[in-house]
């Protein structure tokens, strides 16, 4: 039987990820690359498409190479990205998305904040369509982002031919296929797969009546067939012009394929990175206000899907280590042990509590650093700190990494909570990302939220999922459930200590508490003034 090999690429926030996989799911190799990140200012997070495409041709070539197959029997190819805007002109070239012009940055990023006015001005509308946003669009999504470019740089916005989601510009580079994917525009762009129609009245209302004029007029399933490599970007790939490229997902839509597609009644998918994303799926549409969905078809088809997420889950967790005195002195000492400064911090946090039972009893942290996405739909929310101290060193900065894997868990707690009240049955927590790395976080995951935290076998779940696309889209399987079973095994089981549930519970209820006390110190400060 002829050897049949498929390629999962995966565009994240900070790197390029592509894997070549068989048809039982084994991963042959992997291969890495960073990617840019423009921060011009606050708020504002570029990056540039030929830096991204640039470096998956980089990291296939390699792929294929270190894995020492025949480039021919190289059936497929799936790309999955973050749900970033990308500008093209009318010759198909970048289009700057940047204030200063520069014309390489023409990504603007998912985690970017620019277009909150912009964002306040569509909720404004009570539109229905944005019933299927949890009743509230989001800044990270796209229209707000192209309104922010037309009320800003109209010149810009009227040169745009073609606004694409990462995932489906990665699909138009390497087919020259103007299609879009029911993914991406379900999920990103308001578009109402259950009406097969974008609300003309809703693009209208927020002055974006010509945008369906800007995107792709063909709009395919999961695992439909976009088409083959152009001869340019197969040899720029190493491989060749048979390689069927399947429709474009995003990154944690992907991880969500492989974690329940063979399972998907009762299972939460959440896919752990920079930012936390929780997908469950449904026979029959659930509204769950300050969660995105219920969208058609954006994950398995005939599902609905619900989407929750927390903006910042890894960033936070990184950005709050960095922030401590005792970092430089942590860093030093991974770097001449040899290991990863999480193995110092888990080892850290394992002495404290040996003299601890419960080392964060008075240490409390709201996680909402970037912003609330869900469940409370608030951009504006604020991270905060309570029962702060003196205290210095390991110890100290031990204490308050554990709080903040802590008060993520409890982020993920809140979001189950929500999607339980609104009517889902979840029987089942499956993760799958950097949080599985970490067997400290994976534990307060499940103590925190009192479920079982199921594993996958492949930690590459992301990339996993978008080569179950292309497996699906060349013909090696019927359809997406099939390629699950076959291509996706189950792994270890984390049971929460029931012991510590009266803990959690009351860290808890001070976590939801403390949202409620900052939104008191909001209104205190707007009635005494306009203070920014």
């Amino acid at each position: 039987m002829e050897q049949q090999y498929f390629i999962g690429i995966d565009v994240g926030s900070a790197s390029v990820r592509a894997a070549i996989f068989d048809q039982k799911g084994k991963r042959l190799v992997f291969s890495v690359r960073s990617i840019q990140q423009f921060h011009p200012k606050a708020d504002f997070v570029e990056q540039s498409s030929a830096d991204i495409w640039s470096n998956i041709c980089t990291t296939v070539k390699e792929a294929v190479s270190h894995a020492g197959i025949d480039p021919a029997h190289v059936k497929s190819i799936g790309f999955d990205a973050t749900c970033s805007l990308v500008a093209a002109n009318a010759e198909g070239e970048p289009l700057s998305v940047a204030e200063d012009g520069s014309p390489e940055r023409d990504v603007i990023m998912w985690m970017d904040h620019r277009a909150i006015e912009e964002t306040i001005r569509i909720n404004l509308t009570d539109d229905p369509t944005l019933r299927y946003v949890g009743d509230e669009i989001s800044v990270e999504m796209e229209l707000p982002k192209i309104l922010w470019l037309k009320n800003h740089f109209p010149q810009r916005y009227q040169a745009a031919w073609r606004f694409f989601d990462l995932a489906d510009f990665l699909v138009w580079k390497a087919t020259n296929a103007d299609v879009g994917s029911i993914c991406t525009l379900t999920c990103k762009w308001n578009y109402l797969a259950h009406q097969k129609q974008f609300s003309r009245k809703f693009l209208q209302r927020i002055g974006l009546e010509d945008l369906t004029d800007k995107i792709p007029t063909i709009i395919l399933k999961l695992g439909q067939q976009a088409g083959h490599l152009t001869e340019q970007s197969a040899c720029a790939l190493g491989l060749h012009s048979d390689v069927i490229v399947a429709s474009g997902i995003i990154d944690a839509h992907a991880g969500g394929l492989a974690l329940i597609g063979a399972k998907p009644n009762g299972s939460l998918a959440m896919i752990s990175g920079t930012s936390n994303c929780h997908m469950i799926v449904s026979p029959e549409p659930v509204m769950v206000r300050g969660v995105w969905g219920p969208y058609f078809g954006a994950m398995l088809p005939d599902y609905w899907l619900n989407e929750g997420g927390q903006s910042a889950a890894g960033a936070l967790v990184e950005w709050s280590i960095r922030q401590h005195e005792a970092w430089p002195v942590l860093e030093a000492e991974a770097k001449a042990a040899g290991v990863h400064y999480y193995q110092l911090l888990n080892d850290a946090v394992a002495q404290l509590e040996q003299r601890e039972k419960y080392p964060t009893a008075q240490l409390h942290i709201l996680a909402d650093h970037h912003g609330n996405r869900s469940p409370r739909a608030n951009p504006n929310a604020k991270g905060m700190i309570s029962g702060l101290t003196l205290e210095q060193g390991r110890e100290g900065l031990a204490r308050h990494y554990l709080a903040t894997l802590q008060s993520i868990a409890y982020g993920t707690r809140h979001i189950i909570d929500t999607l339980i009240k609104a009517g889902h049955q979840i029987d089942r927590l499956v993760i799958c990302g950097g949080a599985t790395k970490n067997a400290l976080w994976l534990r307060e995951y499940a103590n925190a939220t009192g479920q079982e935290i199921h594993l996958v076998e492949e930690e590459d779940a992301v990339n996993l999922g978008a080569a179950m696309l292309g497996a699906v889209a060349c013909g090696a399987f019927t359809d997406i459930t099939a390629a699950a079973q076959s291509m996706v095994r189950e792994g270890n089981v984390i049971s929460p200590e029931k012991a510590t549930f009266p803990f959690h519970k009351a860290k808890y209820q001070v976590y939801l508490q403390m949202y409620q006390d900052q939104q008191r110190y909001v209104d205190m400060m707007r009635s005494a003034g306009s203070f920014n």
